[in-house]
């Protein structure tokens, strides 16, 4: 019995042993791997990319902290799973929530020495504010910030170049690939949808992007414009380019069949407000109402959200085709 006792005992220490030494060598490869995109990251650098003025930047190490000037790059930013890496966003983000954490560091106008206190190693401007911001931003460079200026994008070409630079300087380019081919293939199923519908039923549609008096809409080279085409839809404004300024009579006389608001986020019923406007009870939108908000956040954010927004839209203006 002792030595049945013994015996037994022994093939415990030998099982015990056994299992000791399978997980040791099931935890070498993950260390190993672990220490290999290490390593395979900090190859990526030096990294020198124009930015959106045509100024050459050099990332020499990738970044560990990271201020974000502007709601887009933060999205980005946090969509490459550089969340930890962010320590100051704008006063203007809102998404994702986890932004509400983070130290704030102006709006239009940031704040300089805010943003040197949070000892940055990266800081996120954007062409769209730069040329305003001059100043601010020599100060940042002059205090030893690197700052990359990312290109004011209005096509989805230009996006996926903005993603596929910020994940360059912050060593992130596999996911960065990863979202853009991901962005392509849901934008590309909306358009194959798109191409169903014939041209005698292509709607035209006119996009509010700014509520009365000062009624603005989008153009040519724009996001929504190219939304829309991808959509099958017309765009009622098309004639113009960027982002122009019209009076409520001109808008009236392009009769649109659809009219999508895109502000209802931060103005009260913004639908209600466009359909009881006087003059405009003729206008076909108005009369079959045909009046839409979406989401401005979706579909003016040059960042990886742009295809949610694509897809509010078409199944806005045409339920039948993309709810389907």
């Amino acid at each position: 019995m002792k030595k049945l006792s013994a015996l037994f005992l022994a093939l415990l220490l030998l099982f015990g042993i056994a299992a000791g030494c399978g997980q040791q060598n099931t935890s070498e490869p993950s260390e190993n791997k672990s220490n290999q995109k290490t390593e395979e990251t900090a190859s990526q650098f030096p990294v020198k990319v124009k930015d959106g003025l045509g100024n050459e930047v050099t990332v020499n190490e990738k970044p560990e902290r990271i201020v974000s000037l502007i709601p887009s790059n933060t999205e980005i930013a946090y969509a490459l799973g550089l969340g930890e890496q962010i320590v100051g966003v704008s006063d203007n983000d809102n998404y994702p929530e986890d932004v509400q954490n983070k130290e704030k560091v102006g709006g239009m106008e940031f704040n300089v020495e805010k943003i040197i206190s949070l000892k940055p190693d990266l800081v996120l401007a954007h062409a769209s504010s730069a040329h305003n911001s001059q100043e601010g931003l020599k100060q940042l460079k002059d205090a030893g910030i690197n700052v990359f200026v990312v290109e004011d994008a209005q096509s989805f070409d230009k996006v996926y170049d903005s993603i596929q630079t910020i994940g360059k300087i912050t060593g992130t380019s596999d996911k960065a690939e990863d979202i853009v081919a991901e962005m392509k293939t849901k934008l590309a199923d909306i358009q194959e949808k798109g191409k169903t519908i014939p041209d005698d039923q292509k709607v035209s549609v006119f996009v509010e992007v700014n509520p009365a008096p000062q009624i603005y809409t989008t153009g040519k080279g724009t996001f929504m414009d190219e939304m829309l085409t991808i959509i099958g839809a017309k765009n009622a404004a098309g004639d113009q380019e960027g982002w122009p300024q019209m009076t409520e009579e001109a808008v009236v006389k392009l009769n649109p069949d659809v009219i999508v608001t895109t502000y209802g986020y931060y103005v009260d019923k913004a639908v209600d407000q466009v359909l009881a406007r006087k003059g405009w009870e003729n206008v076909s939108a108005v009369k079959n109402k045909r009046v839409y908000d979406v989401h401005s956040d979706l579909v003016s954010r040059p960042g990886p959200r742009l295809v949610e927004g694509v897809e509010e839209l078409a199944k806005a203006i045409y339920p039948d085709v993309y709810k389907k």
